[in-house]
């Protein structure tokens, strides 16, 4: 019988494949497989994925994503960290003779060679089912990989509100400032845990990032103003006013106060209320201090 995201799903057969090649759950690498076939087609509707792409997934698990990605693009490869499961994906894609495995750690493998040599004359998007636990470095290694337009990752519900809300909007931090600041970021559905083999104890939801065609604010210079951004979040439960001048060498409170006073801030404000127009504005006038 044909291997497809319907079987791949099942709640039975994907047991017996299981079964089949002795494999046990690893709960330091966080998997956690769909059992719901009509999640990794969404997925992969909404990647983008199409005759002129190529795509890049991480953390496959048993395929299902990976199927129904290979419906739609001209190329898939999957990068697989756990050798237990390379037996078993050899045989859940023998038939898709567009996807390919890749062995090896996302977080070590040089990503631009990689796609350089897997996509030369194709468009080169990604989309994974992220383990939850390395997230936010997995996110950043794909932003610093100027290649992948557009990322959409399956991820913890709770990261996709944070991540997905504006910058000001939420209880956010310099990683969602630093996101948005090269991606446009739009939050796109939920998935709830019962979609999932083993049921894990977070629901999830799908956030798409596309890159911009240039940064979301101007600014004299990228090294100073995530420095900026950093120190803001520097004393998490305090204000603005604190965390920058208890994170910057030299910078005075009063120095901040007249700074936040000439963007029309409230000295009482906290880091994480910051839109990225502040943020571009606070480090213009506190560039000497950077």
């Amino acid at each position: 019988m044909a291997v497809t995201v319907e079987t791949l799903c099942d709640r039975e057969s994907l047991s017996r494949l299981l079964a089949r090649h002795g494999f046990h759950f690893s709960k330091s690498m966080g998997q956690n497989f769909l059992i719901d076939p009509a999640v990794p087609r969404a997925i992969a509707a909404a990647s983008g994925a199409g005759a002129d792409t190529g795509v890049l997934e991480i953390g496959p698990g048993v395929g299902a994503l990976t199927l129904a990605l290979a419906d739609h693009a001209a190329k898939v490869v999957s990068i697989e960290l756990d050798r237990d499961l390379l037996p078993l994906l050899e045989e859940t894609l023998s038939e898709r003779e567009n996807a390919f495995l890749v062995p090896g750690d996302a977080l070590q493998l040089d990503l631009n060679k990689l796609l350089a040599e897997e996509f030369p004359s194709l468009r080169p998007i990604l989309c994974a089912n992220l383990p939850y636990n390395i997230t936010t470095p997995l996110l950043q290694k794909f932003v610093e990989t100027p290649a992948l337009e557009r990322l959409t990752v399956l991820v913890q519900r709770e990261v996709a509100d944070r991540l997905g809300a504006p910058v000001g909007d939420r209880d956010g931090g310099a990683f969602a400032v630093y996101l948005h600041y090269h991606m446009e970021v739009e939050r796109l559905f939920d998935v709830p845990s019962d979609r999932f083999l083993p049921r894990p104890k977070v629901e999830s939801a799908v956030l798409r990032c596309t890159r911009r065609a240039a940064p979301a604010v101007a600014v004299a210079d990228e090294a100073r103003f995530f420095r900026l951004v950093k120190a803001a979040f520097f004393l998490r439960r305090k204000t603005l006013l604190n965390s920058l001048s208890a994170a910057i060498p030299g910078l005075k409170k009063d120095d901040v106060r007249a700074a936040l006073a000439s963007l029309g801030l409230p000295e009482t404000i906290r880091g994480e209320k910051l839109t990225l127009g502040n943020f571009a504005g606070l480090a213009a006038a506190l560039d000497t201090y950077l």
